[in-house]
């Protein structure tokens, strides 16, 4: 319960303050937040009020706005003054494991939380699983250098950050709407109201009007990062993918240079607000040259700022190599590149920008791509510009027209080069400054009465007694005490050791009073360091906590998941296998090394869900700990019906028939594996993660299709050590489909665990070819193998590019290909652009270069097109010398472009986003339905087809209850005009959540369908590796119509599910265990942590655990208060 106080306000059972005011908490024991989003009614007020009013905003302290109350106000809290303690503790979210690769923690206040720690891929679901209230953070604390290891998940957090501030203060806007209707109502009469009811409707999607006098009051949305060197260059580099309106960004890169000329003798913090205070601690290596931050990569020279903000680059005639760069920058040249790149990031998230900006200019001036608008002369109406275009093709005509302005993130073509840096954040985080106990007795002996004296006095104010005598607070409150806090230490390698032992903040009293616990976030090895132990030994009075790869066992941190692919498992043991984990940490054998006796004998194992309580006492609390999946208990509850069920599948698939009937298929590269990484939708939740799919050919190579947020913890989770090895060494390519979060944050971490499965990690022995050596001798270099290419969007290579400045992940040894259509009426025709060059597999002018690329990739062809998503979306399809043709739809409406090109497809794997009852959302939203998606299959011939990237509303199977029975169509097809300009950002939406429907009905019933015999020269066709071009088919389009299901007998329809891998002869196999998988969760009740949108501002959306003793002492705790 909580009491409000304020104007008009009394006992009441909300969260929100009432008008003006705060609230306290009896649970907690604390005093609200001054006016988080409140009505301010002053035309109904009196002056005296009115002041009040402004007061309560400029108030320091909120004890003061207390003073001002009557006493009849403060008669339940007067008696709580004694035993008010601010409460905050932190929670381990994260230890070290296979998809969660860092150590987060979050620091839990009642009214704010901070993130602390491994910012990594894989953090945000890792928080949906734990229960944790991430989205509530507006101060994130980096440790560890600016790399993807560590700041991985750091966009997709602040996308998922910034779309949760946006809904919370759309969602308070309408409450107060309704508030202010509803107030409106009981003034007028029954016949306004009825007469107003029908406006309302009308109006329900406007802004609020607030009543004559009454101002809105919203939060700081602004959210801060605090961390090393390039953080704000790692931000603009996603200026291509990344834009929001609304919620700043402050950047705060924390150097030894700025701690050196700021920290004075009285070691004031390096930041603080009104709940904890910071010390930052830069640390550096012992030797720079020789720790994993790799050397300076090539880059072009610095732009000037004219050049910045107009979008220009170097001129052609400036070489882009490493001779252009200027050898010695001029005087703060470093400082005028960092302002930059700060405005850079204030254009993606406070950016005044708005879609319906058009420009008028003429024609011929116009860059493409570009959104075109032209004013009808008769009409004055705004329509689409139809005619030539300014693409230097055809002469234009001398006309004016409109140009919808792009957003800034699309006019920023370069940012200034930086290079890697080898500082590690460190912290140490201590709260506020508690004040004293307040003494009720000593309050009477100085005849000080109960009431607003009283709350004066523990506010820090004098007061006069009922004598006259001026008390002061000293007089009635306890000392001071410090708050309590602990140091977060990030030790990549163990060349950071001997800095961070030595560093001062150690000595200083101002500093390390209060602060009870060090937390060592450890690279692997560093646990060995001699120097490291002997420090935990210098501090026997601190609390070692240890997370490390070394001393944490790699235990199934997604359990939802988990639990979900071992009872896949044991349903069908062929197409799932059981998460790659270890309960049990590793031993000093596995690890190659001894662990120094002391460092194991002082130090606790961080465990996830681990507590430290900072106030009111500090104590390491282990109720917490989410304990390990018990993966036995899990099996045993598996209904039997479910068993019977797949049992019989089992025994249908190995019957001599079925045997048969799957080596008759007559299906290309039948051996070919396809394996799910990731089949949701938009943002990871604790069934799905984020799209990425891996295709596996024999005797080609492996090719992973688009690459969401954590992919790598997915590999990791399928596949053992030496097979993940075995997997790298094997891929061949990545393909990024659009730039949406969600389907390509996870890249980068692939590319480096290629590079360093391929190329060693001793950075001294790699072999880096020169930019000259790539353009002389293409052919050759791109025949010395070892290579892994990336083919996607431009503005994905840009990105790609521009981040190799912060990280040596391995850019210098990948061949980017920016892809884009050769001719919309050639089909089989795709440019593929590298280094200017176009090495497309049909179009390249070089021979030399046609044949090497087609070597390197094991491809004979490999087509694109544009669909209909968003800026730069594109549809892929992979063609095979055996004649197996893959293609792959990426996030799209259903589009006739992509229908041709995957023409006689062996598999299609496409998105069904929604079930057709959504049909309405699917176009909104640019996604496609179940049956849209088996529409383009049998439109284009597809002999199998694999339906993901499900809507996250579908926890755990995809509904596709509603498919028609009779016939499915390819309609409301939408293809895309290749001039549309980039006038939105590349940004994935913001999904709204329905109940969940966890139906897998009737999937079994369905009758496939394809075009009998449709691939049949298709799959006989070879290619030679060596040819200039392949044998162009001589039949002609077919036409995209409606087929009947009792015309087609021979394509399969699977449905995929995270972790699971199916070889394309036994993709018709999955429908087998269509009602073992139906029984299986027919009785699961819809799980609302994942139903429920993910940006609610309900603290108690995910309940807590029940503790019967903790429940009688909270209502006991009530009694004692109601009195």
């Amino acid at each position: 319960m909580r009491y409000v106080f304020g104007l008009g306000a009394s006992k009441c059972r909300t969260t929100r303050a009432a008008y003006f005011g705060y609230s306290f908490d009896n649970k907690s024991k604390q005093f609200s937040k001054p006016w988080r989003a409140s009505i301010l009614p002053t035309a109904e007020v009196g002056q005296k009020k009115r002041e009040r009013e402004a007061y309560a905003h400029s108030a320091q302290n909120k004890l003061e706005l207390l003073a001002k109350l009557p006493i009849w106000k403060l008669r339940r809290v007067s008696r709580l003054f004694a035993n008010f303690r601010m409460k905050s503790h932190i929670q381990f979210i994260t230890t070290p494991t296979s998809d969660t690769p860092g150590t987060a923690l979050l620091l839990h206040f009642d009214d704010k939380r901070y993130i602390i720690g491994n910012i990594h891929e894989g953090l945000q679901r890792a928080g949906l699983q734990l229960g944790t209230k991430n989205l509530k953070a507006k101060d994130l604390f980096l440790t560890g250098r600016t790399e993807w290891l560590t700041n991985g998940g750091l966009l997709g957090m602040i996308l998922t950050l910034a779309d949760a501030a946006n809904a919370r203060a759309e969602s308070k806007k309408e409450i107060i709407r309704q508030k202010i209707e509803r107030a409106k109502a009981r003034e007028e009469g029954d016949s306004q109201r009825r007469k107003r009811s029908k406006k309302s409707d009308s109006e329900a999607t406007q802004q609020p009007v607030l009543l004559p006098g009454t101002q809105y009051v919203e939060d700081d949305p602004t959210v801060t990062l605090h961390g090393g060197p390039n953080l704000t260059h790692m931000l603009a580099t996603a200026r291509s993918f990344i834009f929001r309106k609304g919620t700043p960004i402050k950047v705060i890169e924390h150097t030894e240079e700025e701690q050196e000329s700021s920290i004075d003798r009285d070691w004031k913090p390096t930041w603080a607000d009104n709940r904890i205070q910071v010390w930052a601690m830069p640390i550096e290596p012992t030797h720079s040259e020789n720790t994993s931050t790799g050397l300076r990569p090539v880059s072009p020279r610095k732009r000037s700022l004219g050049e910045f903000l107009t979008g220009q680059g170097p001129t052609s005639s400036e070489p882009a190599d490493r001779s252009s760069i200027q050898p010695n920058p001029p005087e703060n040249q470093e400082v005028y590149d960092q302002t930059t790149r700060r405005f850079v990031v204030s254009e993606m998230f406070g950016s005044a920008w708005r879609y319906g900006n058009l420009t008028e200019m003429p024609l011929h001036e116009v860059h493409l791509p570009a959104t075109l608008f032209i004013r009808d002369p008769e009409t004055k109406q705004l329509r689409k510009y139809t005619g030539p275009m300014p693409d230097g093709t055809s002469p234009v005509p001398d006309v004016k027209v409109l140009v919808r302005q792009p957003w800034p993130g699309a006019l920023i073509d370069h940012l200034p080069p930086t290079k890697p840096s080898a500082t590690a954040m460190s912290y140490i985080i201590r709260s506020q400054r508690q004040r004293g106990k307040f003494k009720p007795d000593e309050a009477r002996a100085r005849k000080v009465p109960p009431g607003p004296l009283w709350a004066q006095l523990a506010a820090g104010l004098d007061v006069q007694s009922s004598d006259g005598v001026t008390v002061t607070p000293q007089m009635v409150l306890g000392a001071e005490k410090e708050g309590n806090g602990i140091a977060v230490v990030d030790l990549p390698s163990q060349e950071y050791v001997h800095d961070l032992a030595n560093r001062e903040e150690w000595k200083a009293e101002r500093v390390m009073t209060g602060v009870g616990a060090i937390v060592w976030i450890l690279g692997p090895g560093v646990i060995q360091n001699e120097t490291l132990s002997g420090f935990i030994r210098s501090h026997p009075n601190l609390q070692h906590i240890l997370s490390s790869p070394d001393h944490c066992p790699n235990y199934l941190s997604m359990t939802s998941a988990a639990s979900g692919a071992i009872r896949h498992n044991q349903i069908d043991p062929v197409h799932y296998s059981l998460p790659v984990h270890s309960n049990a940490p590793s031993s000093q054998a596995d690890l190659g090394f001894a662990v120094p006796e002391a460092t194991t004998r002082h130090t606790v194992p961080a465990e996830r869900g681990l507590k430290i309580e900072l106030e009111p006492s500090f104590v390491l609390k282990q109720d917490d700990i989410v304990p390990l999946l018990n993966t036995a208990l899990l099996l045993q509850q598996t209904p039997g019906e479910v068993l019977n069920l797949a049992e019989a599948a089992r025994r249908e698939l190995a019957s001599e028939g079925s045997q048969t009937e799957t080596a008759n298929q007559g299906l290309p590269s039948q051996d070919a594996e396809i394996i799910c990484l990731g089949t949701g939708s938009a943002l990871p939740s604790p069934y799905r993660n984020v799209s990425a799919t891996l295709l596996r050919v024999p005797g080609c190579g492996s090719y992973l299709l688009d690459c969401g947020e954590n992919t790598l913890g997915q590999l990791k989770r399928v596949y053992a050590p030496a097979q993940l090895a075995e997997v790298l060494r094997d891929l061949k390519m990545i393909w990024i489909s659009h730039l949406h979060a969600d389907h390509h944050l996870g890249t980068t971490s692939v590319i480096k665990a290629w590079y360093e499965e391929l190329h060693g990690r001793d950075l001294v022995k790699r072999r880096r070819p020169s930019l000259t050596e790539q353009l002389l001798d293409s052919a050759n270099f791109l025949n010395e193998g070892k290579r892994l290419f990336v083919v996607g969007h431009g503005h994905m290579m840009r990105w790609l590019k521009e981040y190799s400045s912060v990280e040596d992940y391995g850019y210098d040894q990948i061949v980017p290909l920016k892809s884009f259509v050769a001719n919309p009426r050639a089909p089989d025709l795709c440019n593929l652009e590298w280094n200017g060059v176009n090495v497309g597999f049909n179009t390249s002018k070089d021979p030399k270069v046609k044949n090497a690329i087609r070597r390197a990739t094991s491809l004979s062809n490999l087509v694109t097109c544009a669909v209909s998503h968003c800026y730069g979306a594109q549809a892929v399809s992979l063609t095979f010398p055996t004649g197996f043709k893959f293609s792959y739809s990426g996030d799209c409406r259903p589009s006739k472009a992509f229908a041709e090109i995957g023409r006689n497809s062996t598999v299609l794997l496409h998105e069904a986003t929604f079930d057709d009852e959504l049909k309405g959302d699917a176009i909104a939203k640019k996604h496609s339905t179940t049956s849209e998606a088996i529409g383009v299959g049998i439109a284009m011939g597809a002999r199998r087809v694999l339906l993901t990237h499900f809507s996250q509303r579908y926890s755990k199977i995809p509904s596709v209850n509603s498919l028609d029975s009779l016939s499915v169509k390819l309609e409301d097809a939408e293809d895309v005009d290749p001039n549309e300009g980039m006038d939105q950002p590349a940004d994935r939406h913001i999904e709204s959540h329905a109940p969940i429907k966890n139906l897998l009905d009737r999937l079994d019933e369905q009758t496939t369908q394809s075009q009998t015999g449709a691939q049949e020269q298709e799959s006989n066709r070879t290619y030679s590796m060596d040819s200039e071009c392949d044998p162009k088919p001589t039949s002609a389009p077919s036409e995209v119509t409606t087929l009947h299901r009792r015309q087609v007998n021979d394509m399969k329809i699977g449905v995929a599910f995270d972790y699971m891998h199916v070889k394309v002869g036994e993709i018709a196999h999955l429908e087998k265990f269509t009602p073992a998988l139906r029984e299986l969760y027919k009785n699961e009740e819809p799980d609302r942590l994942a139903s429920k949108i993910t940006f609610s501002d309900d603290e108690t959306e995910v309940p807590p655990k029940k503790d019967k003793s903790a429940s009688r002492a909270e209502k006991a705790r009530r009694r004692l208060i109601r009195g």
